[in-house]
This record gives C-alpha cells, structure tokens and sequence, in this order.
C-alpha cells in the first residue's frame, strides 16, 4: 500500500517504494514492515529472503517521457542512488539498530539500495539494486 504523501516528490517516492515491494514480492522475498519510523530516522521496506533481513533504502527519480529518461541513461546524468548520504546511512544505522533490539533479531542483515527511474505517464520503471552496501 502506498502512504499518502502531498507533493510530486513524495508521490514519485511512493511509486518507487510500490515497484520496489513488488519486485521484492516477485523474488520470493517477504515484506516484513513498510516505512518503520524512529524519532531519528526511517526504514522505507524491511525484507526477509533465506534467513537475511535486508533494510532497503529507496530513491526515485521520474521523468516525463521514456526518450528522457533513455538520454539520461546514456550520459550517465544524476542517479537517484546518490541522495543517500552519510548522513542519511548514520540515521538509517541508528533505525535499524532501534528495530533489531526491538525484534530481538541477531541474525544475518543487510542494508540495500534501490534506485528507481520511473516514467509514471507510461507506467515504465527501472530498478539499479545496490546489495549489502555496507559490509
């Protein structure tokens, strides 16, 4: 389910989160929460996929039509991945460090990135995974 958020930002971040779910669904893993909110940060999905939590951090970026989104490709122009800052990882280390005590869960975990290029118009999506980006 989509969170309802105002704005063509957050509504870009919500579809990329949908596609992110389903493609994870899609790949025998199971979603284990949604948008898990601490004070200090956010955990946008929480997976399970053989016995490893992966906490999956989101980033979407739209454009308006296909064409566009193929020119950025090629020039290799600004990734969504790159919004996720040390900042933003020391925030999602202490949110993730909240939920494993909560959950009393000491096994294997990851953290992954999605960054997701969508063209809404034409319901078109791609997904770059960046897997276990901190070992």
């Amino acid at each position: 389910m989509m969170r309802n958020r105002t704005g063509a930002h957050n509504r870009t971040g919500a579809i990329g989160e949908l596609v992110v779910r389903n493609w994870l669904t899609a790949n025998g893993f199971s979603i284990m929460a949604d948008n898990y909110q601490q004070k200090w940060g956010e955990i946008d999905i929480i997976a399970k996929q053989n016995k490893v939590i992966h906490f999956v951090e989101v980033k979407a970026v739209s454009y308006d039509t296909k064409g566009l989104l193929d020119k950025a490709l090629q020039v290799d122009s600004w990734r969504p991945e790159e919004q996720v800052t040390e900042h933003k990882m020391l925030k999602l280390g202490r949110t993730i460090e909240t939920w494993l005590l909560e959950n009393q869960y000491d096994g294997e975990w990851q953290i992954d990135i999605a960054a997701v290029r969508l063209v809404p118009k034409d319901k078109h999506a791609s997904v770059k995974w960046l897997w276990n980006v901190v070992q």
